[in-house]
């Protein structure tokens, strides 16, 4: 694999190694068959795995760009499409010098394979390098890195603690560490590089000088998933950190005794995150909820105490941050302006003569998670890519892609009367893209723009989970989960004759859950399917799942009730032939229900023989065909066809990639994606 071996040149030096081990001359028959087994395996792997750089192609109107395209025949009736977005996203950049003393730039890399490599840029001519990150990272990526004071680049995810060194070009240290990944991390007065991570609040020390990486474990035990967006260590060798999402403590940990105590009172933690600092005094501060009106705690040597207002804060240097780290001072003075791995183009300034400096550069990349996909009114396949946060769409007549940048991340989509609206995180907007007109970049308040800005859900719906189009041709309701740290998200309805939004909360739907299906039913009632997660970093409250119906007119419960004991989410509901419900429990269990008697008239376990069913934010794991037939897309790459009446499941078609992502009908084909590729099935005559 490219994370195992980095190049074609490293794989083969690894190769030469094998034989080095095991002897050339003499050798059994035996060994030398294994060998070249062993050998051919990793040819093969490499060039599966490996990619090419990719040249984009500016859009003639400038607001995006194409690729150079060609539908590929996968057999079997499967074909691939290409990337849907084939660019990556930065998780830390800083800037820096290699061993020659020229400027660089160090880029972690993410795709939809997670932080796959270090990219290493020449700020002056351009040249890049990249290096392969030295363990499967499992979708896993950066969300904090350090530069330290002996310019070495640190990071941790992945459940691996691991360091780039830019003067030797090399990853020289990684070792697997207690899961899972880096939220905050410093450096403290002796050199040591220290880390906390998510989910638990685990500790982790790295001596430079010493190369010991020393795992504290986890220091902290809550009902929630922890963010640490803050540490630092004082002058005494102390380490802080601040705790959130869901309730926020500033704690003090002895590396000494590897315990750590909270310094805030349970009447002081809230919802959000808090915050701590390094000041060149020596002494490290912090504070509830990082805002201007908290006031500050003097933390040092463990202690905590409350000073008011601290307007003489002097933070200590420190190059670390979270996935947003962009360190722009090299250390010769000169700045780095832009780095942009759209059009892979990087700018420097020199600040004494004001000049600029411009070079373009190029990296490989797999392509960026693809939220999910629809058919739009204009017979293209549209979508959403997560970072980047990317718009795309796919005329397949003309085998030809369109990538412009998004207002976010498009987690929903649905039709209605010729326009598309989006669900986006994050914030929980609601916007409206009209394919017959130009597309103008998204901005609140412009009614010229297209997509054009229309709601937000607030605090009550940050990621949407479903967006459905109501049959009266006006109305567009989403649900979603909340903000981050809260528990239970509500729905909002958009009316597109009054323009105007109305919107509720978990305790108007369902305290403490949030809406995942949402069903248009007749004479005006809404039916809901609910998922117990919270809010990302929030507390799960809730026990298990389960469906309601709302009057539309109202907006009010009408009946609620727990279809299936121990469901912790309806993954996605439909309206079937009959007027019937299809719906999926939890992505393993498959039913029907009965709206009007309120009963399920059919249920069947699909996981024992398909496994589970495909999902994402927004799970589009029904498929409709022209004629009303009803499709389910499986994770394993199954295509099942649903038989009326029966719901016997016939299994048509297995794809040769996992289906990520579902899930559309559009001329004879159910479209899918499939790692970050949009696949597609044509469908034969009985199918």
């Amino acid at each position: 694999m490219s994370f195992l071996f980095g190049s074609l040149k490293n794989m083969k030096t690894y190769i030469i190694k094998i034989f080095y081990i095991y002897g050339y001359v003499p050798i059994s028959s035996m060994r030398l068959k294994t060998i070249i087994l062993i050998s051919l395996g990793i040819l093969t792997f490499q060039d599966s795995y490996s990619q090419k750089p990719v040249q984009v192609i500016p859009l003639a109107d400038s607001t995006g760009f194409t690729v150079e395209s060609s539908t590929k025949d996968l057999g079997n009736g499967f074909y691939d499409h290409g990337v849907a977005s084939p660019i990556s996203n930065h998780r830390g950049v800083v800037t820096t010098v290699d061993g020659n003393g020229r400027n660089v730039v160090l880029v972690w890399l993410f795709d939809h394979r997670g932080g796959y490599a270090l990219l290493m840029i020449d700020a002056l001519s351009g040249k890049s390098e990249e290096f392969p990150i030295q363990f499967d990272p499992k979708q896993d990526t950066p969300y904090s890195s350090i530069l330290s004071s002996d310019n070495k680049f640190y990071t941790l995810f992945r459940d691996h603690f691991t360091e780039f060194d830019p003067v030797k070009r090399a990853f020289t240290f990684t070792k697997g560490t207690m899961p899972q990944m880096a939220m905050a991390m410093t450096e403290d007065d002796k050199g040591k590089i220290w880390a906390v991570t998510y989910p638990n609040s685990g500790i982790v020390s790295f001596d430079p000088k010493s190369r010991e990486l020393k795992d504290y474990g986890y220091v902290n035990k809550e009902n929630w998933r922890q963010y640490q967006r803050a540490l630092a260590a004082d002058d005494s060798g102390w380490i802080y950190f601040g705790l959130g999402n869901a309730s926020t403590q500033i704690f003090a940990f002895d590396p000494k005794t590897g315990v750590a105590k909270g310094i805030l009172p349970s009447n002081e933690r809230r919802l959000g995150q808090a915050l701590v600092y390094r000041d060149l005094n020596g002494k490290v501060y912090g504070q509830t909820t990082g805002t201007v009106d908290d006031e500050w705690y003097e933390l040092y040597k463990g202690q905590g105490k409350k000073i008011g207002l601290y307007k003489n804060r002097q933070l200590k240097p420190i190059t670390t941050g979270s996935q947003n780290l962009f360190d722009t001072n090299f250390p010769d003075g000169k700045v780095l302006k832009t780095l942009d791995l759209v059009d892979r183009i990087l700018i420097t300034e020199d600040p004494k003569t004001k000049k600029s400096t411009k070079v373009n550069f190029n990296y490989t990349s797999d392509g960026a998670i693809v939220m999910g996909i629809g058919t739009a009114p204009d017979s293209t396949i549209v979508g959403g890519t997560a970072f980047p946060m990317r718009f795309f769409n796919y005329n397949l007549k003309q085998d030809k892609w369109v990538n412009r940048a998004a207002l976010g991340q498009f987690n929903a989509l649905v039709n209605q009367k010729n326009k598309v609206y989006f669900g986006v995180y994050n914030g929980g907007h609601l916007i409206e893209w009209n394919p017959a007109k130009r597309w103008v970049r998204t901005v609140q308040g412009n009614k010229d723009s297209n997509p054009i800005y229309y709601a937000n859900a607030g605090h009550d719906i940050v990621r949407p989970f479903r967006i459905i189009a109501h049959p009266d041709g006006k109305t567009v309701i989403m649900g979603g989960t909340p903000e981050y740290g809260l528990t239970g998200g509500g729905l909002l309805f958009w009316d597109n004759n009054t323009q105007k939004s109305q919107l509720l909360s978990d305790s108007d739907v369902v305290k403490d859950q949030s809406s995942i299906s949402l069903v248009p039913l007749p004479n005006g009632k809404l039916l809901g399917g609910t998922t117990t997660v919270p809010g990302t970093g929030g507390e799960k409250k809730a026990n298990e799942a389960l469906v309601y119906i709302m009057d539309m007119a109202t907006k009010k419960i009408e009946w609620q009730k727990v279809l299936f004991h121990g469901a912790q989410e309806y993954s996605e509901m439909r309206v079937g032939p009959e007027g019937l419900i299809y719906g999926i429990v939890d992505k393993k269990t498959f039913f029907v229900f009965d709206a009007a008697s309120k009963s399920i008239v059919h249920q069947q376990d699909i996981a024992a023989k398909f496994g589970l069913t495909t999902a994402e934010q927004s799970p589009r794991i029904f498929v409709e065909g022209p004629k009303g037939e009803f499709y389910l897309l499986f994770a394993k790459g199954g295509i099942v066809k649903i038989t009326p009446q029966t719901y016997e499941m016939k299994l048509i078609a297995t794809s040769p990639g996992p289906i990520k992502a579902g899930g559309d009908y559009l001329s004879g084909r159910i479209f899918f994606v499939s790692g970050s590729h949009l696949y597609s099935y044509k469908l034969t005559p009985g199918n």
